[in-house]
């Protein structure tokens, strides 16, 4: 793995965590900073939203100074609500006094609730679109880079990611994160490395890449076939922030005990609540913390439990007594 990587002018490390919508909230950055995630991105924010004064989404935009570097990752598909969020989120981290490392635009999001309206990975199929947005959002940010993200198209007979790069590189974008599917592939097993080692090759700006990083095998093996700059870890980290550590230290890295699983889900659990409150902490807690008793002894009846639990101290009491119990064969 390279040791550092350069965005428009600046030095950062070359694991990044990549934004994942639903899941990368501020309290799961945090756990993933404490582990070694050299850049992370927010979940990514509309940019409708934004500009319509909705109440709720600059709460997902918001940046903590413990996080730097940290990108806040914007979807639209219109070049000046683009623009003019993007010039909204910059006051905004202005006034709280901790800036983004830089706007990151998303075009990648297969979700259909997303590419239906023309935004995310939609926008892989209208590249004078997506130029446009890059553009304008160039123009209002000034010295504050505007990183892509992309797929590598549409679909298996559309993989344009190398033109689109070439692209929108030409607008003023400071570096791309790809993630080596297409939109039709969602998520299915298997990725295709070969394109983003065609972009590498093809623009002159860091490429990350992204895909199926879940050991530290696989960002070894996504540098050595792609050339890429650096790596993206997404799904992966899931329950397993640890994973951050791996990547860093290789063959030295030690995997956490099923038990001190236990206790990082309780620390997650707990800066939850410090970001959101007990009660919206509690509803939220549940998929984040099924990750981390995934593939344990008598997961399935401690998931069952805290679908039923209302308040903060019965997830704390459930997880505690599951990680102390010394009959389980994790403790």
């Amino acid at each position: 793995m390279k040791q550092t990587v350069t965005i428009a002018g600046k030095e950062y490390g070359t694991v990044f965590l990549a934004p994942m919508a639903g899941m990368g909230d501020a309290a799961f950055r945090k756990i993933c900073k404490e582990h070694g995630a050299d850049y992370m991105t927010t979940e990514m924010v509309s940019a409708k939203a934004l500009c319509y004064g909705d109440k709720k989404t600059p709460i997902l935009a918001a940046i903590r100074e413990y996080e730097k570097p940290v990108a806040i990752q914007i979807f639209g598909s219109e070049p000046e609500t683009m623009a003019k969020a993007s010039g909204i989120l910059l006051e905004m981290s202005a006034k709280r006094g901790v800036m983004p490392a830089a706007i990151d635009v998303n075009m990648g999001c297969p979700m259909t609730k997303v590419v239906k309206s023309g935004d995310g990975s939609a926008l892989m199929r209208t590249p004078e679109k997506a130029e446009a947005i890059v553009r304008e959002m160039v123009s209002v940010c000034g010295d504050m880079p505007v990183t892509v993200k992309l797929r590598l198209g549409w679909d298996h007979e559309n993989r344009n990611v190398v033109d689109m790069a070439k692209r929108l590189e030409q607008c003023g974008a400071a570096a791309f994160c790809i993630h080596a599917r297409t939109r039709s592939e969602m998520y299915s097993p298997g990725i295709h490395p070969e394109y983003i080692r065609m972009v590498k090759e093809s623009v002159s700006v860091p490429v990350i890449g992204n895909g199926d990083i879940f050991t530290a095998a696989d960002a070894k093996k996504m540098v050595a076939e792609t050339g890429c700059d650096g790596v993206a870890v997404a799904r992966g980290a899931l329950g397993n922030p640890w994973l951050f550590e791996e990547i860093h230290k290789g063959a030295d890295f030690i995997p956490p005990t099923k038990e001190e699983r236990i206790r990082e889900a309780l620390r997650h659990f707990r800066y939850m609540i410090e970001d959101k409150g007990e009660r919206v902490a509690v509803a939220e807690s549940r998929a984040a913390i099924a990750y981390y008793t995934k593939g344990l002894s008598g997961s399935s009846r401690i998931r069952g439990m805290m679908n039923t639990a209302e308040t903060a101290d019965e997830i704390i009491h459930i997880l505690s007594d599951y990680a102390d119990d010394k009959n389980s064969p994790f403790a």
